[in-house]
């Protein structure tokens, strides 16, 4: 007898359990992430589409994954050692997208002290899949509006709080819900949101940290936007020659993302007559109610304070808007 044969054929058993493990590994992961994003943060269901939508597809199939994997338990496919490093290969990137899903989980809204309080004005909020519209109850109808940008993977409902001011002093306020999460998927979103409202007349758009770039760039390419709100932001590129466009850039101190540094270096690419405000003491998650933001700095002042200066600079800067 070949004492051989036994070391030939335990090799590829050993691959093909492993396989078969790893496989396991993989459909429980393809499930168990997606559910738990979908129950725990009620953020993703609140959110745009694309998400939910990607998580149940990603569920579905980790779900057919595990049926197959269950039915071939007892003989699972035999694999050269070729077949087995793509499989390998195949299975690594599939938990490389379950950990892509898993960092889009975005940053659920924590109400404030400002939204226990109650709101200060009247105001009517209107929600559908991709946008939050806030308008003012009662009065002349508004005819000023701002469309804003969340920062990254941020709950579109956090900026409802710090934004509701300028509700209060006549302007309406969409809140962009963007696709994963990312303004940048859909810089042109903003569009979409003016021409649903065609009764307003004069337009600003906003954002804050990556959703500023991307209103940056909207507002670049867009002469009927006749302002610029930055927070905690800047463009990538220069708006020095966009005639037409006042610009407000409100930062914060103590923010650990978009540095004061970095602030100080978007003087240049924004135009001369942009407006500054410095909140002291300010960090990068003061500009929305989502908790804290990993990176960030240690805030020199209360959230509360912090977004009162936030909020009254962005009301003065609409305020003087012209058509």
């Amino acid at each position: 007898m070949d004492s051989s044969f036994p070391a030939a054929t335990a090799a590829p058993a050993r691959r093909r359990t492993a396989i078969y493990w790893a496989s396991a590994v993989c459909a429980a992961a393809l499930i168990a992430v997606p559910a738990w994003m979908l129950v725990a943060n009620p953020a993703v269901l609140g959110g745009h589409p694309l998400l939910p939508g990607l998580l149940i597809a990603a569920a579905v199939v980790g779900l057919f994954w595990a049926v197959l994997l269950w039915r071939r338990r007892d003989s699972p496919r035999p694999r050269s050692l070729v077949r087995a490093i793509g499989a390998w290969a195949g299975r690594i990137a599939v938990l490389a997208l379950v950990a892509a899903l898993a960092w889009l989980n975005p940053f659920a809204y924590q109400p404030g002290a400002a939204a226990e309080a109650g709101p200060t004005s009247d105001l009517i909020v209107t929600e559908t899949n991709t946008t939050i519209t806030m308008t003012p109850d009662g009065g002349r109808a508004p005819t000023k509006g701002l469309v804003f940008y969340p920062g990254a993977r941020v709950d579109a409902r956090a900026y409802q709080d710090i934004l509701a001011p300028a509700v209060g002093a006549g302007v309406r306020v969409v809140i962009l819900k963007e696709p994963l999460g990312l303004s940048l998927l859909e810089a042109n979103q903003a569009r979409s949101a003016m021409a649903d409202n065609p009764d307003i007349t004069t337009w600003a758009v906003g954002g804050h940290s990556l959703g500023g770039v991307a209103a940056s760039s909207f507002a670049q390419s867009n002469a009927d936007v006749k302002g610029l709100v930055l927070y905690a932001s800047y463009p990538l590129d220069s708006l020095r020659d966009r005639s037409g466009l006042k610009v407000l850039s409100v930062s914060g101190t103590k923010d650990g993302l978009s540095t004061p540094a970095k602030i100080d270096a978007s003087l240049e690419l924004l135009p001369a007559d942009t407006e500054f405000t410095a909140v002291q003491g300010g960090v990068h998650a003061f500009f929305g109610d989502y908790g804290a933001q990993p990176g960030d700095g240690d805030p020199g002042i209360s959230r509360e304070a912090a977004q009162e200066q936030i909020a009254a600079a962005t009301v003065t800067f609409l305020g003087q808007l012209q058509g």
